[in-house]
């Protein structure tokens, strides 16, 4: 098994998915820690799919689809931030923006016939055909965002757990809100090339959510948020390499197994209580 693996490992393919893998786990349990504790992950659900329709139309003005998708998603998270904290009452107003993106995602995916291909790399993941320039543009984007949220990480988890006490402490919660809803559109354009847009949702919310279940204290959540996804998109890329079955279903059932032994473990603890 281990010379399988060290043989694998010896293709540029493999180390170029394991790096864009490992960038885009740790960013997406960063982030996805934070959406989790603000509960806004029908907006980060919303925020995928809504880029469909930017990886779709970027065909037709001869761009990566990862560009248009990110994109249309920093402009939809955007306008999510604008929202501020009524956002988390906004599902009927985010619901309709999703369903006529999803058409309109439909539409330039029937018109580019002839590069088809690309769109639906974004829709179902494709980690093995990262090339260096993504990595590269994925190292940026992750730095730029961790980096950002790293500044404005006191603010925000004051804001997201005490909103009104925040404000009142002079904290503009817009402001916090619009910067977070960006760097979640970032995570998730970058998390969608490694499970797809149709399954990002568990790279984002599948670790955060595992964390802050077996963790009370928030650095050890975020921080076992980030070993979990990590351990997800290693396993699940290396697997991959030797079952030849999408990385993307390892990814997914990885994430969903510990999901079932920890809440197996929290109900045995809570009655032993």
């Amino acid at each position: 098994m281990i010379e399988q693996i060290h043989y694998y490992l010896s293709y540029d393919f493999v180390r170029n998915a394991l790096i864009a893998g490992t960038l885009a786990a740790i960013l997406g349990a960063v982030v996805g820690y934070f959406v989790v504790i603000r509960k806004v992950s029908f907006a980060a659900h919303s925020l995928a799919h809504i880029g469909f329709t930017g990886a779709t139309g970027a065909v037709l003005f001869a761009l990566s689809p990862l560009e248009g998708m990110l994109i249309i998603s920093a402009a939809a998270g955007l306008m999510m931030g604008a929202y501020g904290n009524r956002l988390q009452r906004s599902d009927m107003a985010i619901g309709m923006t999703l369903s006529i993106c999803l058409g309109v995602g439909t539409l330039f995916l029937a018109v580019s016939k002839g590069f088809a291909g690309q769109a639906t790399a974004i829709l179902f993941g494709n980690i093995f055909g990262v090339s260096h320039h993504q990595i590269i543009q994925t190292l940026i984007l992750s730095a730029m965002s961790l980096g950002t949220l790293l500044f404005f990480s006191r603010k925000l988890l004051f804001a997201s757990v005490q909103p009104d006490l925040a404000e009142a402490r002079g904290i503009s919660l817009s402001t916090l809100a619009v910067v977070f809803m960006v760097i979640l559109a970032i995570s998730v354009t970058l998390a969608s090339q490694v499970v797809g847009i149709l399954l990002v949702f568990t790279l984002i919310i599948g670790p955060a959510g595992i964390a802050t279940r077996f963790c009370r204290n928030f650095w050890s959540g975020l921080i076992t948020s980030v070993a979990i996804g990590l351990f997800a998109v290693w396993t699940g890329i290396l697997l991959a390499c030797i079952t030849s079955w999408p990385p993307s279903f390892w990814i997914t059932t990885i994430l969903f197994v510990l999901y079932l032994i920890n809440e197996t473990m929290c109900r045995l603890i809570f009655r032993m209580e």
